[in-house]
């Protein structure tokens, strides 16, 4: 049994937490918060919640350990320390800033003689498999990534972040003209502006700023400053009544041509009605990637670009041969 760990209880723990109860080879063995552990009831019976100070201390009952924090102030300094001390997987999902939060986490991980995966979801995680593969398949080709309507969790978190909002849902939604475009082969150089809106529904505190929070919500770098960015201002009771589910999905398309001029076109398309569940999910299956990578003797930080498909697998890889290959 892989004996997992989680670090972070709130929606994407969650979903991580049922999905390790999915998996008949793991198990959940400990949960980790900042918050008051007392104050956090786990739905898996008999898994005790710990002060995240205190993960030291279990460092030999834990083959695994992931991470569910937000990317903004998070993922930043959680991984990079828990990662010199247990094999970890993370979701951390700003883009730009993965080069440098990969380095910070694979000279943690090698200081520790642990394995780290960073960066795993669905984007980045499976979109970036099929941006890899479309790339090796049809290098003369364009490739586009199209995110939602959905809940983006680390989009909501950032506004969440800003002082006098007391919650926030922040909704990515790809222009539906520039999606025909590229589906029509039309190869189309398209801004990120001209790619995706973006809509933020915010509740704030009495009395608080609402310009002040509007402009720092608009000119955020790396998450809204490149978009046509939409703001609206609603009670925290209409937020938990029109906007508490947390549905996502997008698709990633490659256009190409081989040949004399013979086109084709690779779709990769998600279709999610919880977003931290299918997030969850697929942390789970690369914790089980991570520790077989362990024990084959690697450490150090790696992507979902650098683990082989049979790691995440539960099956043997006869299987696999037999099933689905």
């Amino acid at each position: 049994m892989i004996r997992v760990a989680i670090a972070g209880y709130g929606n994407l723990g969650r979903g991580v937490e049922r999905a390790v109860n999915a998996n008949s080879d793991m198990e959940l063995v400990a949960i980790y918060t900042r918050r008051p552990p007392e104050s956090i009831s786990a739905v898996t019976e008999g898994v005790k919640v710990y002060p995240l100070a205190e993960a030291k201390n279990m460092k030999e009952d834990i083959d695994v350990m992931i991470i569910c924090g937000g990317s903004a102030t998070d993922l930043p300094t959680l991984t990079p320390m828990l990662a010199e001390s247990f094999n970890v997987v993370d979701s951390f999902d700003t883009h730009a800033n993965i080069p440098a939060h990969f380095d910070a986490v694979d000279k943690a991980a090698k200081r520790g003689g642990k394995i780290a995966l960073i960066s795993v979801g669905w984007d980045p995680g499976m979109f970036s498999l099929m941006r890899a593969y479309d790339f090796a398949i049809l290098p003369e080709g364009h490739n586009y990534t199209f995110w939602g309507r959905g809940v983006s969790q680390g989009h909501s978190d950032a506004i969440r972040r800003i002082p006098g909002v007391i919650d926030a849902r922040q909704y990515t939604v790809p222009i539906k003209s520039a999606v025909e475009r590229v589906r029509a082969g039309e190869n189309p150089n398209l801004t990120v502006r001209e790619k995706h809106t973006r809509e933020c529904f915010v509740a704030v505190e009495d009395g608080a700023d609402k310009a002040a929070i509007e402009t720092a919500i608009k000119t955020m770098p790396n998450y809204f400053d490149e978009y046509d960015t939409t703001v609206n201002f609603i009670t925290q009771e209409e937020l938990r009544r029109d906007h508490s589910g947390l549905p996502h999905g997008g698709s990633v398309i490659h256009s190409g041509s081989t040949g004399d001029g013979n086109l084709h076109t690779i779709e990769y398309r998600l279709t999610l009605n919880s977003n931290p569940e299918f997030t969850g999910s697929v942390l789970a299956a690369y914790a089980r990637a991570a520790c077989r990578m362990a024990h084959r003797g690697d450490t150090g930080c790696k992507t979902v670009l650098d683990v082989p498909p049979a790691d995440i697998s539960p099956y043997s890889r006869e299987y696999l041969r037999e099933h689905m290959l």
